[in-house]
C-alpha cells in the first residue's frame, strides 16, 4: 500500500461497480473526465471509481464511502473526441475527505487501510470446493437471466478474480453489489454472495408455475 496515492481524482459512476482484480473498459466523453484522464495519464494513470448515492438532492453528488482504485492499463483517442480506456482494479479504498481543487472534477483524500488484503493474495485460504454451492446457485441464476459466462475460464483464474469477476457480473442489484464491494474480505463477500443468491433462489427458482 506504500506506492499508493493518498489524494486520487473521483469519477462517480453510476449504475457501475468495479472490484479489485477485475478490468473493465470504459468509455469517456465528458470534458471534465477527458481532463481528468489527461492528468491522470501524466501521472500515475490512477483513477477511483465510486458510487454516488440514489436520490442526490444536491448539484454535486453525495458519494458511498468505499470505492476502488483502477489504473489504466490501455488509453485510445478516438477521433471524436472520446477516451476508450481499460480500468484494472487495483484496491478498495475509503474517502477520508474530498479536497478543494480548481479542477472540473472532484479529488479526495482516501485511505486503505481497511482493506490491506486487496493487494496480499497469499493470505487468501478458501478453496473452490467451498463455493460449489454457490457457484451451482450463480451459475443457475446468471443461465435464468440470460447471462453467458465461461465457467471453464473462470476455474482457472485465483480465487480473487474469480469472485470479483462473478460479483461485478452478476444481474444483482446496484445496492447488493455495493454492499459486496464493502465486504472487508473474501470470506464475508462470499457469506454476502449465498445470503443473496438465498433471496434469489426463494424468489425466482422455487416459484416455478406450469403455463
Amino acid at each position: 500500500m506504500k506506492n499508493l496515492p493518498k489524494i486520487i481524482p473521483i469519477f462517480p459512476l453510476s449504475n457501475f461497480i468495479i472490484f479489485p482484480y477485475t478490468t473493465v473498459p470504459l468509455n469517456i466523453f465528458e470534458p471534465r473526465y477527458l481532463e481528468m484522464i489527461n492528468d491522470s495519464m501524466k501521472t500515475n494513470k490512477f483513477i477511483g471509481l465510486i458510487q454516488p448515492k440514489k436520490n442526490n438532492i444536491n448539484s454535486i453528488l453525495d458519494l458511498h464511502k468505499i470505492g476502488c482504485l483502477g489504473k489504466i492499463t490501455r488509453f485510445e483517442d478516438t477521433s471524436n473526441g472520446k477516451y476508450l480506456i481499460d480500468l484494472n482494479g487495483l484496491s478498495r479504498f475509503k474517502i477520508i475527505k474530498e479536497i478543494k481543487n480548481n479542477k472540473p472534477y472532484r479529488e479526495c483524500e482516501i485511505s486503505f487501510e481497511d482493506y490491506s488484503d486487496d493487494l496480499n493474495l497469499h493470505k487468501v485460504d478458501l478453496k473452490f470446493s467451498d463455493l460449489e454451492i454457490i457457484f451451482k446457485d450463480l451459475k443457475s441464476l446468471f443461465e435464468k437471466k440470460g447471462y453467458l459466462i465461461n465457467w471453464k475460464s473462470l476455474e482457472k483464474q485465483n480465487l480473487n478474480e474469480t469472485i470479483n469477476a462473478l460479483a461485478m457480473a452478476s444481474p444483482f442489484s446496484l445496492e447488493e453489489k455495493q454492499i459486496l464491494l464493502e465486504s472487508k474480505n473474501l470470506e464475508i463477500r462470499k457469506n454476502k454472495i449465498a445470503e443473496i443468491l438465498s433471496t434469489y433462489n426463494y424468489d425466482n427458482f422455487d416459484n416455478t408455475t406450469v403455463q
